[in-house]
């Protein structure tokens, strides 16, 4: 069963998903040809996202070691990436047996009507598996290991059945789609919170600006486009030990502004490609429901946060928070992690962020700038029980030289680390133990008897 698993997560979501998509498709009554056209436009939007990132990550991270080499901004805590957090997630044995499991749940829940979202997003069920990959090697069982996964399951469950409304109302031709990540799914709560509060600040509650009052108000200064490339010369001027240093450089600078730059006008192009995969697959299954269930019975395809990652506001605000996290990561006092690779993931904080705070450019940055700010606090104390984990998948598996911590460092990765729902089942676990687990069950049981309650009603 490991290897058969090991080998469809090796697949990748590229593959998984066009496959996924023509079975689903085909099951629900479209004709396969079409359900292999829908799946196929989703497999080559990971592609075309995949390229993209890889992009970025390639320009920017060179730039970003040069600049912490020049300043000195080294810290005790190894930024893995999220690619080195979920081979080692799924390298351990919860890893392996991840998907059977955690499908398995979510059968069960369908079945009982406690939740309405069908999680197809197979690639991204390693954010279970890294918190209990975490736990397991914290409590060196491996029961308690499957117990946080499937907490974390089942509570990401209930918060995209919670958000799914206000979600596919926000972003154009979403319909009958939920978000079942952790990652994103952690920090709605404080979307919601902080957007409130924000409601009550003099000032702050006049302004209104979203991405397209920012280009009404700034012209092409406020265009992701524009402000890709200005950071993108910003960071490496920065990466520059002196003004001559700066003159000589100026041919890769304005390479790596003009990268940053087709990075945010590419996200988009490449997203819009998800949007028409899954408009088919969306239709035929609101009008399979509609037909035997009545039309006022819902479901949802959990679906990766990629979908819509392209948003004109989440681009414009992650490119600002790069700088500005960096910032952070060695000011704030007690911090040992400082984000590089990460960086990359930054897009993802923000995909269940805007639907509460309505797209505001100055909302979702003070939003993004707290929940950042406990996120580096929340992987450096999650760092040691993360590098035990690290440096046993890399026993097991000493040709993968991604899994590998340097010597003299901790491992930690922002995404899915620095989630509040990471670190409120890893603390109950670590701090409170068996207090912990069960407070962690009440709360999930609540939950769940909540969610079932509104689906009923």
């Amino acid at each position: 069963m490991e290897s058969v698993f090991s080998y469809i997560i090796g697949l990748g979501a590229a593959v998984m998903m066009p496959i996924i998509f023509t079975i689903l498709g085909v099951c629900i009554g479209i004709k396969f040809s079409k359900a292999l056209s829908s799946g196929l436009r989703v497999g080559v939007g990971f592609v075309g996202l995949s390229v993209i990132t890889a992009l970025l990550t390639s320009s920017l991270g060179p730039a970003l070691a040069r600049v912490v080499e020049i300043y000195g901004l080294e810290l005790q805590v190894f930024d893995m990436g999220w690619p080195a957090a979920a081979s080692v997630a799924y390298n351990t044995l919860v890893g392996s047996f991840i998907i059977p499991v955690c499908l398995g749940v979510n059968l069960v829940l369908l079945l009982l009507g406690c939740t309405r979202t069908v999680n197809i997003d197979l690639w991204n069920y390693w954010h279970f598996a890294f918190i209990g990959a975490v736990a397991y090697f914290m409590t060196d069982s491996l029961l308690w290991g499957f117990f946080a996964a499937i907490v974390c399951y089942i509570i990401t469950l209930v918060l995209a059945d919670l958000t799914a409304e206000r979600f596919q109302k926000f972003y154009p031709g979403m319909e009958g789609i939920s978000i079942p990540q952790p990652f994103c799914q952690g920090f709605m709560p404080f979307a919601v919170v902080i957007n409130k509060a924000l409601d009550y600040v003099p000032g702050i509650n006049k302004v209104n600006i979203d991405s397209e009052g920012m280009k009404k108000k700034f012209g092409l200064f406020g265009e992701p486009l524009f402000l890709g490339v200005l950071i993108g010369i910003i960071i490496g001027c920065l990466a520059c030990e002196s003004w001559q240093a700066v003159v000589d450089n100026i041919p890769g600078t304005l390479g790596l502004g003009i990268k940053m730059g087709a990075v945010m006008e590419l996200i988009p192009r490449i997203t819009s490609l998800f949007i028409e995969g899954l408009k088919p697959i969306s239709e035929a299954t609101r009008e399979l429901i509609a037909k035997k269930f009545g039309a006022d019975k819902k479901f949802y395809i959990g679906m990766s946060p990629a979908l819509v990652i392209g948003h004109p506001t989440t681009l414009v605000v992650s490119l600002l928070l790069i700088p500005v996290t960096l910032v952070m990561a060695v000011l704030l006092p007690g911090n040992q992690f400082l984000p590089l690779a990460s960086l990359a993931g930054m897009f993802y904080v923000f995909v269940m962020v805007l639907p509460y705070t309505g797209g505001n450019v100055l909302r979702s940055l003070i939003v993004g700038l707290v929940v950042l700010a406990i996120g580096l606090y929340f992987v450096t104390w999650m760092a040691p029980d993360f590098t035990s984990a690290a440096h046993s998948v890399a026993l097991a598996h000493p040709d993968d030289a991604s899994v590998r911590v340097p010597g003299g460092f901790e491992a930690g990765a922002l995404d899915f680390a620095s989630s509040p729902l990471s670190m409120l089942i890893y603390s109950s676990m670590k701090y409170l133990k068996l207090i912990g687990a069960g407070i962690l069950c009440v709360i999930t049981l609540a939950l769940v008897l909540w969610n079932r309650k509104n689906i009923n009603k």
